[in-house]
């Protein structure tokens, strides 16, 4: 199975979120990672979806996903044409003998403490999942007391945006 990356602008009405979400349970299929927010039009919100399925499989989502009436627009973002990101929230355990080593490793990253408090730091960091995770390996050694994450977004590449309106469809 392989990843697939789908980027869908929906009319930002009630229920659309729930409408996608239920083709992939219907058909058996996890969601890995959901991220979903307004555009620069109040009035369209953009989906990611990652999901690790069959590229047969995922052709036909696609398609089923499109015929769904607040769908504006559904494509697959690849490697090649998409810009991928990742925001982490991380509560790290951190008693003051400890924290200069946690700085470092948070400016290696170019990570942000976002949050002081007597035992713990709060660490943002954003990224591809991949240097989210290579953070998490190495501060897991000093104890992590919670983390969020909010799930890959992405855009394409370039002068190449996805067309907003049905018409362009």
């Amino acid at each position: 199975m392989n990843r697939h990356v789908l980027s869908i602008l929906v009319d930002n009405n009630a229920g659309v979120l729930s409408r996608i979400a239920g083709l992939f349970t219907r058909r058996g299929y996890n969601i890995s990672s959901l991220s979903v927010g307004e555009t620069q039009d109040e009035k369209v919100s953009r989906i990611t979806i990652v999901v690790f399925c069959d590229d047969l499989v995922i052709e036909q989502i696609i398609k089923q996903v499109d015929k769904l009436i607040d769908v504006i627009r559904v494509i697959e973002l690849d490697n090649e044409r998409g810009i991928f990101r990742e925001l982490a929230l991380i509560k790290v355990f951190a008693p003051p003998e400890k924290r200069a080593d946690i700085i470092n490793i948070v400016d290696i990253f170019r990570a942000n403490i976002v949050d002081v408090g007597t035992e713990t730091l709060t660490i943002e960091i954003t990224g591809e999942q991949t240097k989210i995770e290579a953070f998490k390996e190495l501060i897991e050694d000093f104890g992590i007391k919670e983390i969020v994450r909010t799930g890959m977004t992405g855009l394409c590449r370039g002068n190449n945006p996805i067309k907003n309106t049905r018409n362009e469809k």
